[in-house]
């Protein structure tokens, strides 16, 4: 198998040998501090830079929720959040582009506004990391690709099985589109995450190799699935063993699961994930632990527990990227930053992926 050699974010895979890299934390969590209602999230109020004005004012449908909107909308806090998790040691940091799909913004009456929320919230994280950038602590962008609200093997009827609500051909589509609005938008590394229907992440990773075979660009890539309860397998079925099995073909320079679950029910399976890629750098960035209520961020975990625990894998070594899922904030990931910065990165057999940067 041929070695991958990236165009951008070439220095990745080194840095990735020589320490543990952090990921951000939560953006809805983040957003959900603003405490924005539906004005906010069509603009209302804002003339800073990047302000659209009147442009959301007239919309029918609702789009309070819409948080991709909020790129264009609320610029500022976007940009806030990301440079609050840079300044708390963050690495790498997501752009806010989870649903930010044709398929996705379908929900909203907003599909034809997916590639330019693409475009725009690669920008934005393309500025905070540059920003905070150094010759000696490099700031990366991720492009994020969500798994969209529908999916390809699973049937939303249960009543008919074989009933389907997307296709493979209508995913494909939709994430060319937001592939090369995030590569224009400068994104250094493409991330799909959350990852509970695999074939939706197949036409994800096939949009990527049409790119990159149209563009001459290749990108370091991270797949990150979810599992989703004690079974220990997704949602369409897969164990951590056959889900990394049936992505592996696409020679990501990482792979590892996220959401879902809190880092004491993950380690299992990310212990799992460790023996069965031994080859390819592990991620793992988890909920701050079970869903609740009461607590600020809807979570219970708080920044002291998550950072232990993930110094825990570290020490084990589990892991080449830590970061936090839904309920972690900028206090979180500065916690996770502190535990694991003593400690030594997982060590990888030879590399079948990727050729080190020249």
């Amino acid at each position: 198998m041929k070695p991958i050699v990236y165009t951008r974010a070439r220095n990745l895979p080194a840095l990735l040998a020589q320490r543990i890299l952090i990921l951000d934390g939560a953006m809805g969590t983040m957003i959900q501090r603003f405490k924005l209602g539906e004005a906010q999230y069509r603009g209302a109020g804002y003339t800073g830079p990047g302000s659209q004005g009147d442009r959301f004012k007239d919309i029918a449908q609702d789009v309070k929720g819409n948080n991709e909107l909020l790129s264009l909308t609320r610029p500022d806090v976007i940009r806030d959040i990301h440079e609050a998790y840079l300044a708390a040691g963050a690495d790498l940091i997501e752009t806010n582009t989870f649903g930010a799909t044709t398929i996705a913004q379908a929900d909203y009456d907003m599909a034809p506004l997916a590639r330019e929320m693409n475009l725009v919230s690669a920008r934005l994280a393309r500025a905070a990391a540059d920003h905070y950038s150094t010759p000696e602590h490099p700031r990366f962008v991720v492009g994020a690709l969500g798994p969209t609200p529908k999916t390809a093997s699973i049937s939303p009827d249960v009543n008919d099985p074989g009933a389907r609500n997307t296709s493979f051909e209508a995913l494909r589509v939709a994430y060319r589109e937001q592939v090369e609005a995030l590569m224009e938008g400068g994104a250094d590394v493409l991330l799909v995450e959350t990852i509970f229907d695999t074939l939706n992440a197949k036409a994800a990773l096939f949009a990527m190799d049409e790119v990159f075979e149209a563009t001459g660009e290749r990108l370091p890539l991270i797949i990150s699935g979810t599992v989703t309860d004690a079974s220990g397998r997704i949602l369409s079925g897969q164990t951590v063993t056959a889900f990394w099995h049936s992505v592996r073909h696409a020679q990501p320079l990482a792979v590892g699961l996220n959401c879902a679950l809190g880092a004491a029910l993950m380690r299992p399976y990310i212990q799992e994930l460790h023996r069965a890629a031994p080859d390819t750098f592990i991620s793992c960035y988890p909920n701050a632990g079970l869903p609740n209520p009461m607590s600020e961020t809807g979570f219970d975990e708080t920044p002291e527990v998550t950072s232990r625990l993930l110094r825990e894998f570290a020490a084990e070594g589990l892991v080449n990227i830590v970061g936090g899922c839904c309920g972690t904030t900028p206090e979180h990931i500065g916690a996770i930053h502190t535990a694991v910065q003593p400690l030594a990165a997982r060590t990888l057999k030879r590399p079948l992926f990727y050729k080190e940067a020249a």
